[in-house]
């Protein structure tokens, strides 16, 4: 191998390490972090970031961490993951924490070919087609799966229901695509609508200016009445 550990001497603000199991483990728990740390021991095996302030993750937040097995990032105020965050722990990564967070819609790339199981409850998730193809993707632990509940979600009678029951009743990508047809008809009727109105109020408006032109022609003098007939009648031909 090409990289060489360099285990830290110190460790960043508020974390300890300790040997527990066999295993290298760095705990950063309930250390007020408002982000990842950047000086975390390349030989770090079970990484504790939870109960934190931390709201986002950024590229390649724990790229350089090549035999991380375990991350717990539950009880921190994640709203946003970013695509490439987990990029480098595929290969390795065998337990990931996101419990208890802010996070609303997830990019499904986030946990591209990731096979660790996965907890993502206590989230407030908005429950569309978009969080339905990102759960086909990952393996949940199974001890979360009732805690994956709609905050929201395409359809209102969905919202405060478990996840998982509510994709056992209804297809949320077809839904989708339903609510979006139904929503181009109407916007096409409606336009339609205003056509035909302005249309209707044309012809309607000609017709009335016509009718007060000819009662005018008729209030007019016998003889000058004559005169401008044949004008008028030209004018509406």
């Amino acid at each position: 191998m090409s990289l060489c550990f360099q285990p830290a001497t110190t460790f960043p603000k508020g974390c300890h390490s300790s040997q527990e199991d066999g295993y290298k483990t760095l705990r950063c728990s309930n250390a007020q972090l408002t982000e990842v740390p950047k000086d975390i021991p390349n030989d770090t095996n079970r990484l504790y970031l939870d109960f934190n302030l931390i709201t986002y993750l950024p590229s390649d937040a724990f790229r350089n961490l090549p035999v991380l097995m375990e991350l717990d990032l539950s009880h921190n105020s994640l709203g946003h993951l970013d695509a490439t965050a987990l990029r480098g722990l595929s290969d390795h990564l065998l337990s990931l924490d996101l419990s208890s967070n802010k996070l609303v819609s997830v990019n499904k790339e986030v946990f591209a070919n990731l096979k660790a199981r996965t907890n993502l409850s206590g989230n407030p998730w908005m429950c569309d087609c978009d969080l339905q193809e990102l759960i086909r993707m990952v393996e949940l632990d199974p001890t979360s799966s009732n805690g994956i509940v709609c905050a929201s979600s395409v359809l209102e009678e969905h919202a405060g229901k478990p996840f998982l029951q509510v994709v056992k009743d209804v297809d949320l990508c077809n839904a989708y695509k339903r609510t979006t047809d139904v929503a181009m008809l109407v916007t096409m009727f409606g336009w339609f609508a205003m056509v035909i109105s302005y249309l209707v109020y044309y012809v309607r408006q000609n017709q009335e200016d016509a009718r007060r032109h000819l009662e005018y022609l008729k209030s007019l003098p016998s003889k000058q009445r004559h005169t401008e007939e044949p004008s008028t009648l030209s004018t509406v031909v």
